[in-house]
């Protein structure tokens, strides 16, 4: 069952699957109005495949773009705005979410996850600070202009990343979208090389960037729990 609750200056939607048990994983997810409506159906695959109790915060965000954003790119937006805030929500989930997750369930392990522009901020802070155990970025926008180089220059903090990309998302018109293969190979790469093979993946889904995004986002937090677990997972 999903409720809304108010944590620091935010509403965050909040799920967990065995009641009043105590959390052994926290699983924080970006959501915005478009995103909500896959939610239930992300938590009904997550209830199957996960046996240990977790708790699922999804964080409610104003403005998808902007707070996302780890800095501007006109191929996504002209608003100058964009680019500005990304580090606003970051600081929101160092600075007053962690800090409410610690006071009522104390410290477990953490996944952060996104789809598309959500996974991209995840990987973008999981490089900027230390507090994520486990990145689970799901058809990210690697495309966005300079990231890799930003990837390239920067250590992995988290221990464990999940990537993956629908096979249809590098076969589109657009050029700068249409690079998001090439970028999702390099980023995987980079993993490899800073985290070995065994804690990261590159996941190939059928389809295009739009479909079966609730399907999509369960499977990236199932990997990173039995990454981080070394447990598989009863199907």
């Amino acid at each position: 069952m999903l409720k809304s609750v108010s944590i620091g200056n935010k509403r965050c939607i909040m799920h967990t699957n065995k009641g009043q048990e105590q959390p052994v994983i926290v699983f924080i997810q970006p959501t915005a109005r478009h995103e909500n409506k896959s939610l239930p159906d992300e938590m009904a695959i997550l209830d199957k495949n996960i046996h240990v109790p977790y708790l699922f915060i999804g964080i409610e965000l104003d403005s998808w773009i902007k707070s996302l954003m780890p800095w501007a790119d006109e191929a996504v937006s002209h608003d100058e705005e964009v680019g500005r805030h990304a580090i606003n929500t970051l600081y929101y989930i160092e600075d007053q979410l962690m800090p409410w997750l610690k006071k009522h369930i104390g410290i477990l392990p953490c996944v952060i996850g996104g789809y598309s522009l959500g996974g991209l901020f995840a990987l973008w802070a999981a490089y900027s600070c230390n507090i994520f155990n486990g990145v689970a970025a799901v058809s990210p926008s690697v495309w966005i202009k300079n990231w890799i180089q930003f990837a390239e220059s920067h250590v992995m903090k988290a221990s464990s990343v999940y990537l993956s990309l629908g096979n249809r998302e590098e076969y589109i018109r657009n050029k700068r979208m249409a690079a998001v293969g090439e970028c999702i190979r390099r980023q995987h790469e980079l993993l490899v090389s800073q985290l070995s093979a065994l804690p990261t993946t590159l996941e190939w889904n059928k389809g295009g960037h739009f479909n079966d995004e609730a399907e999509r986002m369960a499977r990236g937090f199932i990997w990173s729990y039995t990454s981080l677990f070394n447990v598989p997972v009863k199907h």
